[in-house]
């Protein structure tokens, strides 16, 4: 079979979305390529999914609610064009992939271009309920189930395109914790791809499909996927537990502006990155054998919350602020100082952070390993992950039966407008 039949869709769809790889110097090069990214949301009677209503682009309470509908959570949809990219003040789905890419040997600012241009293509596809061009399998991709895909630059990505003045700091190097036991396996990468969706078929089939379409210009290196309590098991709105029992990610903004306070870059040090943000990826390996076996107030006392409804032990419902000074009739505090909540506690406004956690459980051969996926999305690691994630390493009950084993970080570029792709602002400045 020779290449650029109609029998080869790879080749076709590099040369219509691939750009200067392929199509450089070409009269086809400067026309198709920007109206197939630009490809928009489908029209006409039956086109496609209606997004889901309600979510007006907030994380409330925290990105951890989760919206009401009365639609089919098949066909929800979330928006995939905008200023900012979707999964990250997107309300919380209940599953979620991270994929970990390393750029090709000679990558370079045309090639990674190339690839950002197709996967641009490929979300905005796949998010709206199509399937990429050239997927025989389209039919996989009609219920995208509020998916959503969200990427990030790691420092080599910068490198590669003759950029490294442009990478955040703490995406280049972030500060050695006294209780980390790190595995390089779990390390930085080039790239991250966040794939989410309430619905795992959904999210294997884009994952598939991505890593497809990557595969010319980055290698997988690691895949590291979660979950959380299925949609319906709780009421709408709830804050989803951990695998520890706790509610996670009470602490989290719910009022818009303070979410976007939090979460949007100013682009005063990086101009590229205005309206961007950054993101922690920790793997959190947790002791569950032994944690199980607490009694119930002693797992209070570590987290200085209840288990039962998340309210923090001074007060009566989850939505309390935690009170690190409140005492007891005796005298003592009743948050003791080294609970988790009292130690991750912000203390400014620069140290907030929107956590958008996965619980993971796998088998080894060493036995079974269970934990969190610590997704920690912020305007500036520096101002925000770094001095808390200080504090909790200094002192933090949950230290005795928690281990940080994997750590990467990325600058998560702003979202693009239709007929643009993301990363633009980077790769076109």
């Amino acid at each position: 079979m020779t290449e650029g039949t109609p029998t080869s869709p790879r080749l076709s769809r590099r040369a219509l979305l691939g750009g200067g790889a392929v199509l450089a110097g070409t009269a086809l090069g400067g026309g198709v390529v920007g109206h197939a990214v630009g490809a928009g949301q489908p029209t006409g009677a039956g086109a496609g999914p209606t997004t889901m209503p309600g979510t007006d682009g907030v994380a409330g309470p925290g990105a951890a609610g989760r919206p009401g509908t009365s639609a089919v959570a098949g066909t929800a949809t979330e928006p995939f064009w905008g200023e900012h990219q979707a999964g990250i003040a997107t309300p919380h789905q209940a599953h979620g992939v991270f994929l970990g890419l390393d750029l090709a040997d000679g990558a370079d600012a045309a090639s990674v271009t190339s690839m950002l241009r197709m996967l641009t293509d490929d979300a905005a596809r796949l998010t709206s309920g199509r399937g990429p061009l050239g997927a025989v399998d389209a039919e996989l991709a009609s219920t995208p189930a509020r998916l959503t895909i969200t990427f990030g630059f790691g420092a080599g990505l910068f490198d590669a395109i003759g950029r490294p003045e442009a990478c955040p700091p703490f995406v280049r190097r972030m500060p050695a914790f006294t209780t980390d036991e790190l595995d390089r396996r779990w390390g930085p990468t080039d790239l991250l791809v966040q794939v989410c969706s309430e619905d795992p078929m959904t999210l294997t089939f884009a994952q598939r499909r991505l890593l497809r379409d990557a595969g010319d210009f980055a290698a997988l290196r690691w895949a590291q996927r979660g979950f959380l309590p299925a949609r319906g098991t709780e009421p709408e709105g709830t804050t989803p537990r951990n695998l520890m029992g706790m509610r996670d990610g009470t602490a989290n903004e719910s009022d818009p502006a303070q979410v976007a306070e939090v979460l949007w870059n100013d682009g005063r040090a990086l101009p590229w990155l205005a309206g961007g943000s950054q993101l922690v990826l920790r793997r959190i390996r947790i002791d569950m054998a032994t944690w199980d076996d607490l009694d119930l107030d002693v797992k209070e006392l570590a987290f200085g919350r209840r288990v039962a409804d998340g309210s923090p032990l001074n007060g009566t419902v989850e939505s309390d602020s935690v009170d690190r000074e409140a005492k007891d009739a005796q005298g003592f505090t009743i948050i003791a100082p080294q609970a988790h909540a009292a130690r991750a506690q912000a203390r400014t406004g620069a140290e907030r952070m929107i956590r958008r956690p996965y619980n993971y459980a796998i088998d080894t051969a060493k036995g079974a390993e269970e934990g969190l996926l610590f997704a920690a999305y912020q305007a500036d690691i520096g101002t925000a992950f770094v001095p808390v994630q200080k504090r909790l390493a200094e002192l933090d009950a949950l230290n005795t039966w928690t281990t940080h084993i994997g750590s990467a970080s990325y600058a998560v570029p702003p979202g693009a407008a239709q007929g643009s792709f993301i990363g633009d602002t980077l790769l076109r400045t």
